[in-house]
């Protein structure tokens, strides 16, 4: 008696606990309920993979997180036609405008939609969770800069491209004779520094739209024409000028945190790659110089990256991404995840941990000073590999001006602006 007693009592434990997935979790937290996490920002994949560890152990819920190297609409698109969607996917701002519609939960109810100015909505409905802030501009290493100078740096002090090159003239006389680098990829000369082309302008939209129909002539547009004459700057001061398309991004990154080199073009993501370097002190961004007073202040950027549920997966499995969600914004070891081990700035205005990096933190100054020119989000997925691909035309010194401008144009003749 007392040992069917025993089991019988041994038996109720055991179904109670698989009841409530047999570890504490958030709210409506459940361990048969797999969070599948799709992460499209290379740079912190290992994170992402021992953070889904250590949640999966402490919430009892199952966490499986894959990355892909193809673009994201071309990897999304294939998991849709194989109707087998991410419950949690991180793509980027344009990805939720054309997907969101018919794949999005709406999580317009969500407290943390009052602590973002970053989220985007669509139709009315908020459909993306801001992963973090970022911002492009230039790169540099006030040490580096001392070091050739004899005077300590201040980046308010450079503004035109007049006021660059005589900076770049005195660190040339200092000894250091190319203190410049630049990446090779499609993504950075594409999706980042032509893109300030548009973003430039006071209306992107109407720009690309008087490209298409004739009516702006890119060759004569003084945007282009300005950030131009800085591109060619850092060109003709490129470290790899005699084989720019053969310069491997890593090999820069660690030149400018070494002191090696002063300036580069690029964003704060760089610092997952210089973190474990021989990094010197005083590293930090600023604008890209030129003539365009109003703008040569600002870094370009804002919310990067965006999580979006799938509308199709179980309620279970939504509730479990919400609660991911939550976790990032209001837990302190989701502050802690993004801010110190993914070196990431924060969207929230709850979250209030130091940005440690320096990188990070020089975007995080601008950001709260109201000095970031908003991101244009709206170019086709074939935009920076086809104009990528014209720009490293450029750098290597294949086409002219007039021949990269002439290949814009030819892109946008017959290219749709995204949804917005």
């Amino acid at each position: 008696m007392k040992k069917t007693l025993a089991l019988m009592l041994a038996l109720v434990m055991v179904l109670a606990l698989a009841a409530c997935g047999g570890k504490s979790g958030g709210s409506g937290s459940s361990s048969s309920a797999t969070l599948t996490i799709f992460n499209s920002k290379m740079e912190i994949q290992s994170q992402m993979e021992e953070m889904a560890k250590k949640y999966s152990q402490e919430k009892g819920v199952a966490v499986e997180v894959y990355y892909s190297s193809d673009t994201v609409a071309a990897h999304m698109a294939t998991r849709y036609a194989s109707n087998d969607p991410y419950v949690l996917a991180m793509v980027d701002a344009k990805d939720i405008y054309s997907l969101g519609a018919e794949h999005a939960v709406d999580l317009s109810g969500e407290k943390w939609v009052g602590d973002t100015t970053q989220a985007i909505s669509v139709g009315g409905k908020v459909l993306g969770f801001p992963v973090c802030v970022e911002a492009r501009g230039i790169l540099y290493n006030g040490d580096a800069i001392k070091a050739a100078t004899g005077k300590d740096f201040d980046p308010s002090t450079i503004k035109t491209t007049a006021d660059f090159q005589k900076l770049i003239d005195e660190i040339v006389a200092g000894g250091m004779t190319l203190p410049v680098g630049l990446q090779k990829e499609d993504w950075s000369l594409g999706a980042h520094f032509l893109q300030e082309v548009y973003e430039l302008h006071d209306d992107p939209d109407a720009f690309i739209a008087g490209i298409k129909d004739g009516s702006i002539k890119v060759a004569d547009d003084k945007v282009f024409n300005s950030l131009m004459d800085t591109f060619d700057v850092l060109k003709a001061y490129n470290y790899a000028k005699d084989a720019p398309i053969s310069a491997e991004r890593e090999v820069t990154e660690m030149m400018l945190a070494e002191a090696n080199l002063c300036f580069k073009f690029g964003g704060n993501w760089d610092w997952s790659n210089m973190v474990g370097t021989n990094y010197t002190e005083h590293l930090g961004m600023m604008p890209v110089p030129s003539d365009l007073d109003g703008y040569n202040t600002k870094l370009v950027g804002g919310g990067s990256k965006y999580f979006f549920i799938d509308n199709t997966v179980s309620a279970e499995q939504q509730q479990a991404a919400k609660d991911f969600l939550n976790w990032l914004v209001y837990e302190a070891d989701g502050q802690d995840f993004l801010v110190n081990q993914c070196a990431l700035v924060p969207a929230f205005s709850n979250i209030t941990l130091s940005v440690s990096d320096p990188l990070g933190a020089s975007v995080k100054s601008y950001a709260d000073k109201g000095a970031l020119v908003g991101n244009y989000n709206y170019a086709p997925d074939d935009h920076y590999a086809k104009l990528g691909a014209s720009f490293q035309k450029y750098l290597a010194g294949e086409i002219d001006r007039a021949g990269f401008a002439d290949e814009i144009t030819a892109y946008w003749a017959t290219a749709e602006v995204g949804a917005h």
